[in-house]
């Protein structure tokens, strides 16, 4: 039987490999704007409006929650959560509904998205790695693979269920484990970003983050969106396929995202919870259609972790999830949801 998720109104490293084609064709109010949050530009298009104070607000959203889930701001509450492990830490209600679901999401995997990966994360440090490479395609010299015995050692402090929560309060239970919600972070706050424009009766645009692709409703005439997907390892905004879909989170997991080449081996930031080295499976990415933008990050990485074959069978056993996965030959591989309407349709360039 398919079980039922519960459709998360609410939303984080990354730029995924998104971008949007196309928009609305001609509009009579429209207006864009673009933003900095948690490493990445957000971009924020509105259909119907030209007032300035929806996006605004949306940008303050995004201000107040990477103040509380950043991992690099030393007073966010994740970090203080780190950095008191062992202890309670008092945190907002937000910080409890974002830590509660990445439990629910790391029992739905398995333990394949795992909110408490820090350590080894920064251990491997591919972002900062391969931004000083020097290299055009990231080569880099082998001493900056972590050892065996490092990996082990910070392994074994991957594990959500050391996360305790108390009402309003937090703790790790394993004072050598690290959050690091960066892998649904971003998916929340475009969650939040949503329902605040709907309930101001904003029902058209599109909210980009970092590649975190949420439509809201159709286009002004009720066409559907075009969305690229991003061709692995071509230039940013090479479309390797077309989905078309309405009001609709599309987010994407891909070892071209960020990495680094020893030789001929590529290592990829998508950490494998098992053995703490990259996932090797012969993907090249997981595209995950969803109404909840949270829900698409983590099973992008959850079905990027579980392969093809196990992947596209969780993604069928769970109901209003789509999702493409493409294999290392450049093939796609789609679910049974994805057809030729108006409503949701791929197609490969």
């Amino acid at each position: 039987m398919k079980f039922q998720k519960q459709i998360l109104v609410f939303v984080l490293l990354i730029s995924l490999s998104i971008s949007l084609l196309s928009g609305c064709g001609t509009q009579k109010q429209q207006i864009s704007r673009n933003g900095f949050f948690f490493d990445t530009i957000i971009t924020i298009t509105l259909y119907g409006t030209d007032n300035e104070s929806y996006i605004n607000s949306c940008f303050s959203l995004a201000s107040d929650y990477e103040k509380k889930f950043s991992n690099t701001i030393k007073d966010s509450e994740i970090s203080k959560i780190n950095q008191n492990a062992g202890s309670y830490v008092s945190v907002s209600d937000e910080t409890i509904e974002l830590l509660t679901d990445a439990i629910e999401y790391g029992n739905i995997s398995g333990g394949k998205f795992d909110v408490t990966i820090g350590n080894l994360s920064d251990l491997w440090n591919f972002s900062e790695i391969a931004k000083n490479s020097g290299s055009p395609d990231n080569k880099v010299d082998s001493s900056v693979v972590p050892s065996d015995e490092e990996i082990k050692k910070q392994l074994s402090h991957v594990n959500y269920h050391c996360i305790q929560i108390d009402g309003n309060r937090v703790k790790l239970t394993d004072p050598d484990s690290k959050l690091d919600v960066g892998g649904i972070a971003k998916g929340y706050i475009a969650d939040k970003m949503r329902t605040y424009l709907n309930q101001e009766g904003i029902t058209s645009g599109v909210i980009s983050l970092g590649g975190n692709v949420l439509t809201l409703g159709s286009k002004t005439d009720n066409k559907p969106y075009t969305i690229g997907i991003q061709k692995p390892f071509a230039d940013t905004g090479t479309p390797l396929a077309e989905l078309r879909v309405k009001d609709a989170s599309i987010v994407s997991s891909g070892i071209y995202e960020r990495y680094y080449r020893v030789g001929d081996k590529l290592y990829h930031h998508i950490l494998d919870t098992e053995t703490g080295y990259p996932v090797e499976n012969n993907l090249y990415q997981v595209t995950i259609i969803s109404q909840s933008s949270m829900d698409g990050d983590a099973l992008s990485t959850t079905c990027f972790a579980l392969g093809l074959e196990k992947g596209m069978e969780l993604i069928e056993e769970t109901d209003g999830i789509e999702a493409v996965f493409v294999t290392d030959d450049g093939n796609l591989h789609y679910s049974s949801g994805i057809g030729d309407n108006e409503e949701l349709s791929l197609k490969q360039l």
